[in-house]
Protein backbone atom coordinates (compact mmCIF):
# COMPACT_ATOMS: atom_id res chain seq x y z
CA UNK A 1 0.00 0.00 0.00
CA UNK A 2 1.39 3.45 -0.84
CA UNK A 3 2.66 5.60 2.00
CA UNK A 4 0.15 8.39 1.27
CA UNK A 5 -2.77 6.02 1.87
CA UNK A 6 -1.18 4.94 5.19
CA UNK A 7 -0.93 8.60 6.28
CA UNK A 8 -4.54 9.22 5.32
CA UNK A 9 -5.71 6.15 7.32
CA UNK A 10 -3.98 7.34 10.50
CA UNK A 11 -6.25 9.07 13.00
CA UNK A 12 -4.89 11.32 15.68
CA UNK A 13 -6.13 9.78 18.99
CA UNK A 14 -8.52 11.89 21.06
CA UNK A 15 -6.41 11.54 24.22
CA UNK A 16 -3.42 12.98 22.34
CA UNK A 17 -5.52 16.00 21.39
CA UNK A 18 -6.56 16.43 25.02
CA UNK A 19 -2.93 16.28 26.15
CA UNK A 20 -1.94 18.82 23.50
CA UNK A 21 -4.68 21.12 24.75
CA UNK A 22 -3.54 20.74 28.36
CA UNK A 23 0.06 21.46 27.35
CA UNK A 24 -1.04 24.58 25.49
CA UNK A 25 -3.04 25.76 28.51
CA UNK A 26 -0.05 25.08 30.77
CA UNK A 27 2.21 27.13 28.49
CA UNK A 28 -0.18 30.05 28.86
CA UNK A 29 -0.41 29.73 32.65
CA UNK A 30 3.27 28.91 33.24
CA UNK A 31 5.53 30.05 30.36
CA UNK A 32 8.82 28.31 29.71
CA UNK A 33 10.80 31.31 30.94
CA UNK A 34 9.47 30.53 34.44
CA UNK A 35 10.72 26.95 34.26
CA UNK A 36 13.51 27.56 36.78
CA UNK A 37 10.85 28.35 39.41
CA UNK A 38 8.87 25.17 38.80
CA UNK A 39 10.37 23.42 41.82
CA UNK A 40 9.37 26.23 44.16
CA UNK A 41 5.88 26.29 42.65
CA UNK A 42 5.48 22.59 43.36
CA UNK A 43 6.66 23.17 46.93
CA UNK A 44 4.17 25.99 47.54
CA UNK A 45 1.30 23.82 48.93
CA UNK A 46 3.67 22.09 51.36
CA UNK A 47 5.22 25.40 52.41
CA UNK A 48 1.74 26.82 53.05
CA UNK A 49 0.88 23.88 55.29
CA UNK A 50 4.14 24.26 57.19
CA UNK A 51 3.52 27.99 57.48
CA UNK A 52 0.08 27.38 58.99
CA UNK A 53 1.65 24.98 61.48
CA UNK A 54 4.30 27.52 62.44
CA UNK A 55 1.68 30.25 62.88
CA UNK A 56 -0.33 27.89 65.05
CA UNK A 57 2.71 27.20 67.23
CA UNK A 58 3.30 30.94 67.65
CA UNK A 59 -0.32 31.37 68.67
CA UNK A 60 -0.03 28.51 71.17
CA UNK A 61 3.17 30.04 72.55
CA UNK A 62 1.39 33.38 73.00
CA UNK A 63 -1.58 31.70 74.72
CA UNK A 64 0.73 29.85 77.10
CA UNK A 65 1.84 33.20 78.57
CA UNK A 66 -1.67 34.06 79.77
CA UNK A 67 -3.34 32.51 82.81
CA UNK A 68 -7.04 31.77 83.09
CA UNK A 69 -9.13 34.49 84.72
CA UNK A 70 -11.52 32.48 86.90
CA UNK A 71 -13.97 35.39 87.15
CA UNK A 72 -14.56 35.56 83.41
CA UNK A 73 -13.08 32.19 82.30
CA UNK A 74 -11.09 34.08 79.69
CA UNK A 75 -7.31 34.38 79.30
CA UNK A 76 -5.82 37.22 81.31
CA UNK A 77 -4.20 40.17 79.61
CA UNK A 78 -0.87 40.07 81.48
CA UNK A 79 2.06 38.02 80.25
CA UNK A 80 3.37 35.53 82.80
CA UNK A 81 5.21 32.21 83.12
CA UNK A 82 2.75 30.95 85.73
CA UNK A 83 1.48 28.13 83.50
CA UNK A 84 4.97 26.72 83.11
CA UNK A 85 5.52 26.98 86.87
CA UNK A 86 2.31 25.03 87.45
CA UNK A 87 3.57 22.24 85.19
CA UNK A 88 7.04 22.26 86.79
CA UNK A 89 5.69 22.14 90.36
CA UNK A 90 2.90 19.61 89.78
CA UNK A 91 3.69 15.95 90.67
CA UNK A 92 0.69 14.92 88.56
CA UNK A 93 2.13 16.35 85.36
CA UNK A 94 5.55 14.86 86.10
CA UNK A 95 3.90 11.44 86.44
CA UNK A 96 2.11 11.98 83.14
CA UNK A 97 5.36 13.01 81.43
CA UNK A 98 7.20 10.00 82.82
CA UNK A 99 4.35 7.68 81.82
CA UNK A 100 4.36 9.09 78.30
CA UNK A 101 8.13 8.66 77.92
CA UNK A 102 8.08 5.15 79.36
CA UNK A 103 5.12 4.15 77.22
CA UNK A 104 6.78 5.48 74.07
CA UNK A 105 10.05 3.71 74.90
CA UNK A 106 8.38 0.37 75.58
CA UNK A 107 6.30 0.73 72.44
CA UNK A 108 9.41 1.31 70.35
CA UNK A 109 11.16 -1.73 71.88
CA UNK A 110 8.30 -4.22 71.48
CA UNK A 111 7.24 -2.87 68.09
CA UNK A 112 10.73 -3.25 66.61
CA UNK A 113 11.04 -6.67 68.25
CA UNK A 114 7.93 -7.84 66.39
CA UNK A 115 8.37 -5.84 63.19
CA UNK A 116 11.90 -7.01 62.37
CA UNK A 117 11.13 -10.72 61.88
CA UNK A 118 7.86 -9.90 60.13
CA UNK A 119 9.63 -7.56 57.69
CA UNK A 120 12.45 -10.03 57.14
CA UNK A 121 10.05 -12.85 56.31
CA UNK A 122 8.06 -10.59 54.01
CA UNK A 123 11.05 -9.46 51.94
CA UNK A 124 12.99 -12.74 51.98
CA UNK A 125 10.31 -15.32 51.26
CA UNK A 126 10.38 -16.87 47.81
CA UNK A 127 6.69 -17.75 47.91
CA UNK A 128 4.61 -15.10 46.19
CA UNK A 129 1.42 -16.23 47.93
CA UNK A 130 2.98 -15.86 51.37
CA UNK A 131 4.38 -12.42 50.50
CA UNK A 132 0.99 -11.22 49.27
CA UNK A 133 -0.70 -12.60 52.38
CA UNK A 134 1.74 -10.79 54.66
CA UNK A 135 1.19 -7.55 52.72
CA UNK A 136 -2.59 -7.87 52.97
CA UNK A 137 -2.40 -8.57 56.70
CA UNK A 138 -0.08 -5.56 57.06
CA UNK A 139 -2.39 -3.11 55.25
CA UNK A 140 -5.72 -4.33 56.65
CA UNK A 141 -5.39 -2.33 59.93
CA UNK A 142 -5.09 0.92 57.95
CA UNK A 143 -8.65 0.41 56.66
CA UNK A 144 -10.06 -0.01 60.15
CA UNK A 145 -8.82 3.05 62.01
CA UNK A 146 -7.32 3.53 65.43
CA UNK A 147 -10.57 4.03 67.36
CA UNK A 148 -12.23 0.94 65.90
CA UNK A 149 -9.13 -1.11 66.63
CA UNK A 150 -9.13 0.14 70.22
CA UNK A 151 -12.76 -0.90 70.58
CA UNK A 152 -11.82 -4.30 69.19
CA UNK A 153 -9.16 -4.66 71.88
CA UNK A 154 -11.72 -3.66 74.51
CA UNK A 155 -14.02 -6.44 73.32
CA UNK A 156 -11.36 -9.14 72.98
CA UNK A 157 -9.56 -8.38 76.25
CA UNK A 158 -12.61 -7.58 78.37
CA UNK A 159 -13.66 -9.59 81.41
CA UNK A 160 -15.95 -11.68 79.20
CA UNK A 161 -13.81 -11.42 76.09
CA UNK A 162 -12.07 -14.08 74.05
CA UNK A 163 -8.80 -13.89 76.00
CA UNK A 164 -10.42 -14.51 79.38
CA UNK A 165 -12.66 -17.20 77.86
CA UNK A 166 -9.54 -18.98 76.62
CA UNK A 167 -7.93 -18.68 80.07
CA UNK A 168 -11.09 -20.09 81.62
CA UNK A 169 -10.72 -23.24 79.55
CA UNK A 170 -7.49 -24.04 81.41
CA UNK A 171 -8.91 -23.19 84.82
CA UNK A 172 -7.65 -19.60 85.18
CA UNK A 173 -10.02 -17.06 86.68
CA UNK A 174 -10.79 -13.90 84.65
CA UNK A 175 -7.94 -11.38 84.78
CA UNK A 176 -8.26 -7.61 84.58
CA UNK A 177 -6.47 -6.95 81.31
CA UNK A 178 -7.81 -3.48 80.56
CA UNK A 179 -7.57 0.04 81.98
CA UNK A 180 -3.95 -0.25 83.04
CA UNK A 181 -0.54 0.72 81.68
CA UNK A 182 0.26 -2.65 80.00
CA UNK A 183 -3.04 -2.46 78.09
CA UNK A 184 -2.07 0.98 76.74
CA UNK A 185 1.35 -0.28 75.64
CA UNK A 186 -0.25 -3.34 74.03
CA UNK A 187 -2.65 -1.13 72.08
CA UNK A 188 0.15 1.18 70.96
CA UNK A 189 2.31 -1.74 69.80
CA UNK A 190 -0.62 -3.19 67.85
CA UNK A 191 -1.25 0.21 66.27
CA UNK A 192 2.39 1.06 65.47
CA UNK A 193 3.43 -2.33 64.08
CA UNK A 194 2.42 -1.64 60.44
CA UNK A 195 4.33 1.67 60.45
CA UNK A 196 7.48 -0.04 61.69
CA UNK A 197 7.21 -2.83 59.11
CA UNK A 198 6.86 -0.30 56.30
CA UNK A 199 9.96 1.53 57.54
CA UNK A 200 12.02 -1.66 57.94
CA UNK A 201 11.09 -3.40 54.69
CA UNK A 202 13.13 -1.10 52.36
CA UNK A 203 16.20 -1.34 54.61
CA UNK A 204 16.03 -5.14 54.67
CA UNK A 205 15.41 -5.31 50.93
CA UNK A 206 18.63 -3.34 50.37
CA UNK A 207 20.68 -6.05 52.15
CA UNK A 208 22.08 -8.40 49.46
CA UNK A 209 21.24 -12.04 49.98
CA UNK A 210 24.80 -12.87 48.95
CA UNK A 211 26.08 -11.20 52.13
CA UNK A 212 24.08 -13.57 54.32
CA UNK A 213 25.12 -16.53 52.16
CA UNK A 214 28.78 -15.55 52.46
CA UNK A 215 28.53 -15.30 56.24
CA UNK A 216 26.87 -18.73 56.43
CA UNK A 217 29.51 -20.26 54.18
CA UNK A 218 32.19 -18.98 56.56
CA UNK A 219 30.65 -20.91 59.44
CA UNK A 220 28.25 -18.39 61.00
CA UNK A 221 24.96 -19.83 62.21
CA UNK A 222 21.66 -18.00 61.71
CA UNK A 223 21.95 -16.22 65.05
CA UNK A 224 25.39 -14.83 64.25
CA UNK A 225 24.25 -13.85 60.75
CA UNK A 226 21.32 -12.02 62.25
CA UNK A 227 23.42 -10.29 64.90
CA UNK A 228 26.54 -9.39 62.90
CA UNK A 229 25.11 -8.95 59.38
CA UNK A 230 21.39 -8.18 59.34
CA UNK A 231 21.13 -5.91 62.38
CA UNK A 232 24.08 -3.64 61.48
CA UNK A 233 23.00 -3.34 57.85
CA UNK A 234 19.36 -2.74 58.84
CA UNK A 235 20.34 0.12 61.17
CA UNK A 236 18.90 2.88 58.92
CA UNK A 237 15.52 1.17 58.93
CA UNK A 238 15.64 0.53 62.67
CA UNK A 239 16.50 4.16 63.43
CA UNK A 240 13.83 5.51 61.08
CA UNK A 241 11.19 3.15 62.46
CA UNK A 242 12.16 4.02 66.05
CA UNK A 243 11.79 7.74 65.33
CA UNK A 244 8.39 7.34 63.71
CA UNK A 245 7.02 4.92 66.29
CA UNK A 246 8.47 6.89 69.21
CA UNK A 247 7.07 10.26 68.16
CA UNK A 248 3.65 8.84 67.27
CA UNK A 249 3.45 6.95 70.58
CA UNK A 250 4.55 9.94 72.63
CA UNK A 251 1.81 12.10 71.12
CA UNK A 252 -0.93 9.46 70.99
CA UNK A 253 -4.35 10.26 72.44
CA UNK A 254 -6.82 7.49 71.60
CA UNK A 255 -5.09 4.44 73.07
CA UNK A 256 -4.38 5.96 76.52
CA UNK A 257 -7.89 7.42 76.62
CA UNK A 258 -9.71 4.23 75.64
CA UNK A 259 -7.50 1.48 77.03
CA UNK A 260 -6.26 3.43 80.04
CA UNK A 261 -9.72 4.17 81.35
CA UNK A 262 -8.79 7.70 82.45
CA UNK A 263 -6.07 6.55 84.84
CA UNK A 264 -3.22 6.17 82.33
CA UNK A 265 -3.25 9.54 80.56
CA UNK A 266 -0.41 10.65 78.30
CA UNK A 267 0.53 14.28 77.68
CA UNK A 268 -1.94 14.54 74.78
CA UNK A 269 -4.79 13.54 77.10
CA UNK A 270 -3.76 16.20 79.62
CA UNK A 271 -3.72 18.80 76.83
CA UNK A 272 -7.21 17.75 75.76
CA UNK A 273 -8.49 18.05 79.32
CA UNK A 274 -7.16 21.59 79.70
CA UNK A 275 -8.54 22.78 76.37
CA UNK A 276 -11.96 21.11 76.35
CA UNK A 277 -12.82 20.26 79.95
CA UNK A 278 -11.42 23.02 82.12
CA UNK A 279 -11.22 25.62 79.29
CA UNK A 280 -7.73 26.62 80.48
CA UNK A 281 -6.14 27.39 77.13
CA UNK A 282 -3.01 28.84 78.71
CA UNK A 283 -2.13 25.72 80.67
CA UNK A 284 -3.07 23.51 77.71
CA UNK A 285 -0.83 25.58 75.45
CA UNK A 286 2.05 25.26 77.90
CA UNK A 287 1.63 21.48 77.93
CA UNK A 288 1.44 21.44 74.12
CA UNK A 289 4.71 23.36 73.80
CA UNK A 290 6.27 21.04 76.37
CA UNK A 291 5.24 18.07 74.24
CA UNK A 292 6.69 19.66 71.09
CA UNK A 293 9.94 20.48 72.89
CA UNK A 294 10.18 17.02 74.44
CA UNK A 295 9.65 15.25 71.14
CA UNK A 296 12.09 17.55 69.35
CA UNK A 297 14.81 16.99 71.95
CA UNK A 298 14.40 13.20 71.79
CA UNK A 299 14.43 13.19 68.00
CA UNK A 300 17.46 15.50 67.97
CA UNK A 301 19.40 13.27 70.39
CA UNK A 302 18.59 10.14 68.36
CA UNK A 303 19.60 11.80 65.09
CA UNK A 304 22.80 13.19 66.66
CA UNK A 305 23.94 9.77 67.93
CA UNK A 306 22.46 7.37 65.35
CA UNK A 307 21.58 9.50 62.33
CA UNK A 308 18.16 9.92 60.76
CA UNK A 309 18.11 6.43 59.28
CA UNK A 310 15.80 5.97 56.32
CA UNK A 311 14.27 9.38 57.10
CA UNK A 312 17.52 11.13 56.23
CA UNK A 313 18.07 12.58 52.78
CA UNK A 314 21.40 11.65 51.26
CA UNK A 315 23.33 14.47 49.69
CA UNK A 316 25.53 14.30 46.63
CA UNK A 317 28.88 12.71 47.15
Amino acid sequence: MPRDSEDRSFRYPLKWRIMDGLNAALDLLWPRRLGRYTGWALLTPALLLVGILVLGLFQIAENSLHTLDTSTFLPGEEYTLANYLIVAESPTYWRIIWRSLLGAGLTVFFTLLLALPYSYMMVRTNKAALRKTLLIVLFLPFFIGQVVRAYGILIVMGSSGAVNDALGLVGIEPIRLLFNFPAVVFGLVQYMLPFAVLMLAPALTAIPRETETAASSLGANWLKVFRHVILPMAKPGLVGAALVVGTLSLTDFAMPAMLGGGSQDFIANAIYDQFFRTADQGLGSALALLLVALGSVIAGVVIAFFGAGTLGMRGRK
